[in-house]
């Protein structure tokens, strides 16, 4: 169909997913409060348990790009509701775990469910008025920030006050919700028929064997240490295939992603720049709860409980969830660009307030606020600049791509500020703890960041020229028309 229905409802749709894209992302900070108790809880070894965490990531690593595609073929609302089971299956199975194996294979199903996001954006596309486009998209885009920032304070106090497998029960029941919501008001027949092609096992195989390669050593050369045979075996590994799976994808009639189409300036620059985001956000996640927790005695601590932390961290998520809209408003009245060099500046300005503001916990507070509001207004505008240069056919396969780029950052992040603070330390009763000057590096390094991803969003070229509405056989050459925040 060429437009949603007159009578559709599209603020229940909005809500539906802005909410499953929230639990979704809650998922990756849902057993932070347990780090130190899994190995206890699961009678293992530390490196074993961390697994616990490593398993989502490359899970939704290896699925958001495959589910998109999916959901292009298959359709979206079909691939929303498909993308909920691993997520109840795996919040199952971790409730009832208790040794390692079965809680990291539910966690890797857990990180299945992030495809959620991304479709969820796409769909948008098919089914609001041009006038609800912006505002929308940034909110259910932001979720991703919304739900890794609400998601530590919830899970701290459950920790805290219940047992830690009610935190997966709830989970479980909030997946059933999503997917009751999602058949009651997204409608099937209101969603753009879906793409034709056949899907790409082999590129989809390539990307996942290429990816896996990749974001191993990232995330466990810190323990392997990052001069070892495996680590850069694996670095080595990882270009060599995503080598041949780039050859591969130029090839074949029926891409698992469209590298021509990513390699358009407008879309391989605002992939860069959610890059530079994604570690620009992911920084101050690391650096402001350890400051927090760490004892007063150290001299720059700030002494909180883990609950205490985690209502302090609060307010950054809800701010995001405060900003997402305005953004959208922002973008219709100025572009998507804009907004995406803002969202960067004002990350890099929460860095800035965090230096001379981290003695004191409402300084903390007020740096990442500021910081979060920037990453609402990036994460918004990020899909827009992307669905405004690729094909109405490959809405989901383009926005998928873009979550993994942002995923790609904070584990980027997740290494070289965890280096940072793993180098430069200070010793307290026999503990070695990150030092204070670890601390202001991190900071400054997120900021500069920032500024980097900044001056990527800046020399992002405008649209091509807005015609009358393409027909599907033409839809590849680029701007979604229906979309105000475009230019």
């Amino acid at each position: 169909m060429n437009g949603p229905a007159p009578a559709l409802r599209t603020g229940p749709i909005v809500a539906t997913l802005a909410f499953a894209g929230t639990v979704a992302a809650i998922m990756q900070t849902l057993v932070t409060p347990l780090i130190s108790e899994l190995p206890q809880l699961l009678h293992t070894t530390a490196s074993n348990a961390s697994w616990v965490i490593t398993a989502t990531l490359l899970s939704a690593a290896v699925f958001v790009p495959i589910s998109g595609r999916l959901g292009d073929l298959l359709g979206k609302r079909t691939m929303l509701i498909a993308s909920c089971v691993p997520l109840l299956l795996g919040s199952v199975l971790c409730a009832l775990s208790s040794s390692v194996v079965p809680m990291i294979a539910g966690r890797a199903l857990q990180g299945m469910g992030m495809g959620l996001v991304p479709i969820g954006i796409s769909l948008l596309r098919d089914v609001l008025p041009p006038e609800r486009l912006g505002s929308a998209i940034a909110l259910v885009s932001a979720s991703m920030g919304i739900g890794g920032g609400l998601g530590l304070p919830i899970a701290a106090g459950v920790a805290d006050y219940a047992s830690w497998r009610v935190l997966f029960w709830a989970t479980a029941a909030l997946t059933l919700v999503i997917v009751v919501m999602i058949r009651t008001v997204v409608p099937a027949q209101t969603t753009r028929p879906a793409a034709g092609g056949r899907f790409d096992f082999v590129g989809a195989a390539g990307l996942s064997i290429g990816l896996v390669c990749l974001l191993l050593p990232v995330s466990k050369g810190g323990d392997w240490g990052w001069g070892s045979t495996r680590t850069l075996g694996l670095f080595t590994a990882a270009a060599a295939v995503l080598l041949l799976w780039g050859r591969w994808e130029l090839r074949v009639a029926d891409p698992l992603v469209d590298l021509r189409v990513t390699a358009r300036p407008r879309v391989l620059l605002t992939n860069a720049a959610s890059v530079l985001v994604g570690f620009g956000m992911y920084a101050q996640a690391l650096v402001m709860p350890q400051l927090l927790q760490l004892p007063k005695a150290t001299g720059y601590g700030l002494g909180q409980s883990m609950l205490a932390m985690g209502l302090w961290m609060a307010p950054g998520g809800l701010m995001m969830m405060f900003v997402s809209p305005l953004g959208g408003r922002l973008s219709a009245v100025r572009g998507p660009k804009f907004t995406l060099v803002a969202g960067a500046l004002a990350i890099a300005a929460g860095y800035g307030l965090a230096l001379p503001l981290m003695g004191s916990t409402w300084g903390v507070l007020l740096a990442a606020v500021v910081s979060n509001g920037g990453v609402g207004l990036a994460y918004g505008a990020m899909p827009a600049l992307i669905m405004s240069a690729v094909p109405l056919s490959a809405t989901a396969s383009a926005n998928s791509f873009n979550t993994l780029m942002r995923s790609l950052g904070t584990s980027v992040s997740a290494a070289v500020v965890g280096v940072v603070l793993s180098q430069m330390t200070t010793t307290l009763g026999g503990h070695t703890l990150p030092s204070e000057s670890g601390f202001r590096v991190g900071l400054v390094i997120g900021c500069g960041v920032a500024l980097i991803a900044a001056a990527v969003a800046a020399v992002i070229p405008a649209p091509p020229a807005a015609g009358p509405r393409s027909t599907p056989a033409a839809e590849g050459d680029g701007a979604d028309t229906r979309n105000p925040a475009a230019a």
